[in-house]
């Protein structure tokens, strides 16, 4: 049957490698050896080519496929049907679990196939392809094992399922329980049967243990937990860099060549990542985030920071296309790198003060921030200082235009107003009331240069030079620089409503950019609606807003970038680590307490 790519996707990971599962039960993305690796799983990305870049189990004269996590994993159950009554399981996960005293987290899928009822006959079509799509891998045999040969080491796929059938993709009965385990090049140890078994529980347990300890809402669990789960498999934790997303090159819009690659650590992506995460109590998420933090800031030159990283710390991430990857429903070009790395963004100055901060106070962390760790944190701040009333290329990363951000300068302010309250604590007064004062003097900066006056009152400018709207002002009492009962506030919010809401969704910003008018909506501009709506005391109106935000997520309860207002159709990246935030901010401050029901 036909098939048309969308983002009905199920992501599956173990902080090292990560797939995406479409709704057929086909792994049609994945890369090697970590998220911004080769696309060996590419199908995703190849237009109408369903035979490359994929793993897929083909049921004869099947008519249905469901899916479902097992509960509190990222471990994933496809149920196919055949029009005979004949059924398989498919069971998806990538193996987490502690092993000889550290994490087991190999560079491998696991799938294991059930026959479930009747006499189910399936094909394995088990096709990863090379250098972004250039070919597929030529493959070497033995009796158990098939061997890709992708770059830069091979990859293995160890199985109890008759070899022979799979490379010649010859149909069979399965009778038992299949085991396929593709991972590093070398052979596989012990019974594949018992050791692929274990793993699942091991993983299964893992994830189920690492949900008990977050602190979540009463109300929107099942999603809170699910965006919870898919934001730590955005963390590549070897590093501790946090991507956001996991894909690359999915257009904001139809044909709108808005394709950018979203597999790297940007820092203010991560910022709200882990603020998320830190409200549901994951440290662990976040400790790992701050010692990636610690290397990006003694490796800046003069406290200099751009805007994203790879997650290696890498700062040169060149950008090119895939030529042989048709793109998203043909829909190219997919870029690989992103050449955004050369932007000047000055917000970022404040999204490294601000988790860093809480490591002077919070005293559950491993390993507390010390005396130095402020000294190396006083540099960043000094940038922020220096760059607070400087253009830029702002939140939304315009490539042909500079000015001085409302956003940028405002959290230039939080990094100097943190660096005082960090001083104090940690008593250095002399250091707190240099922070304190250039904190008061930006303020000032923006009071002066960002409030445009006009007919209506007035409202806070998305830059210094202009008077248009965006939707990050809104961002002024989340940062504290206002409180939500501040008159400037309330006519920004209201100017911000009345120009970029569009029916239950928000613009980013309504003026022309690089690329024309936006023609989506931007998933997180949306959540931050409902949380200043919550603000206003629009409670009833935030919580519908919310449903239905909740209403537009994928089967597997996710979310990309973008939006169609019209359609409800999802664009962009996915999942994407913004979105995600947004429902889980959401949810916290709308939920009813904990405190009614026990």
């Amino acid at each position: 049957m036909q098939h048309v790519s969308n983002l009905e996707l199920w992501p599956i990971g173990n902080c090292q490698v990560s797939g995406l599962i479409d709704q057929t039960g086909a792994l049609v993305w994945g890369c090697v050896p970590r998220v911004d690796g080769d696309p060996v799983f590419s199908a995703l990305l190849n237009g109408d080519q369903r035979n490359a870049g994929i793993w897929r189990f083909e049921l004869e004269g099947q008519t249905s496929a469901t899916q479902e996590y097992i509960r509190n994993t990222p471990n994933l159950v496809t149920t196919l049907e055949a029009s005979d009554g004949s059924a398989v399981q498919i069971l998806d996960f990538c193996p987490r679990f502690e092993r000889s005293g550290r994490m087991y987290r190999p560079v491998s899928y696991v799938r294991i196939v059930r026959p479930i009822s009747g006499n189910p006959r399936i094909r394995v079509v088990l096709k990863p392809t090379k250098n972004y799509g250039a070919g597929l891998a030529d493959t070497t045999h033995g009796t158990n094992h098939i061997r890709y040969l992708v770059e830069p080491q091979a990859l293995r796929l160890s199985t109890d399922a008759p070899v022979g059938y799979i490379i010649e993709g010859r149909t069979f009965r399965v009778e038992q329980d299949t085991h396929f385990f593709l991972g590093p090049d070398e052979p596989f140890v012990g019974n594949l049967r018992e050791e692929v078994r274990s793993m699942e529980q091991s993983t299964r347990h893992y994830w189920q243990n690492w949900v008990r300890m977050l602190a979540i809402p009463l109300e929107w669990q099942e999603e809170v937990i699910r965006c919870a789960i898919t934001l730590k498999l955005c963390q590549h934790e070897e590093t501790g860099a946090i991507v956001a997303a996991l894909t690359t090159s999915i257009p904001e819009a139809a044909h709108s060549e808005r394709n950018w690659d979203y597999r790297y650590c940007w820092i203010r992506d991560s910022y709200y990542t882990i603020q998320a995460l830190n409200r549901l109590g994951a440290l662990d998420v976040m400790e790992k985030y701050l010692a990636y933090l610690r290397n990006i800031v003694d490796g800046a030159r003069g406290g200099q920071i751009q805007p994203l990283y790879s997650v290696m710390g890498e700062s040169e991430l060149d950008e090119t296309t895939a030529s042989y990857l048709a793109g998203y429903r043909s829909m190219g070009p997919v870029r690989r790198g992103n050449a955004a790395y050369k932007q000047i963004q000055h917000d970022c100055y404040g999204q490294i003060v601000l988790p860093s901060a809480q490591g002077f106070f919070d005293s559950r962390l491993l390993r507390p921030a010390d005396e130095r760790d402020f000294e190396n944190l006083e540099q960043v701040g000094k940038m922020a200082w220096a760059m607070h009333d400087q253009p830029d290329a702002g939140l939304w990363e315009f490539r042909t235009r500079q000015e001085v951000h409302t956003y940028s300068a405002v959290m230039s302010w939080a990094a100097c107003d943190r660096l005082a309250n960090v001083a104090a604590h940690i008593g250095k007064p002399d250091r707190a009331e240099v922070w304190r004062e250039r904190a008061d003097a930006i303020a000032a900066t923006i009071e002066e240069k960002a409030w445009k006056e006009n007919g209506e009152g007035g409202h806070y400018g998305a830059s210094f030079e202009s008077d248009y709207l965006d939707a990050s002002l809104l961002q002024m009492v989340e940062l504290r620089f206002l409180s939500p009962e501040n008159e400037r506030f309330k006519q920004t919010f209201a100017a911000v409503e009345k120009h970029l809401r569009r029916g239950d969704h928000m613009l980013r910003y309504a003026a022309e950019d690089d690329f024309g008018a936006p023609e989506t909506a931007f998933n997180v501009c949306t959540f931050w609606l409902i949380e200043a709506l919550h603000l206003a005391g629009r409670d009833e109106e935030a919580r519908t807003l919310f449903c239905t935000m909740l209403s537009h997520t994928t089967r597997s309860g996710l979310l990309s970038e973008d939006l169609d207002y019209e359609t409800g159709e999802l664009w962009g990246n996915f999942p994407q680590t913004y979105s995600l935030v947004g429902v889980i901010n959401c949810a916290g401050l709308l939920s009813k307490p904990w405190s009614g029901v026990r």
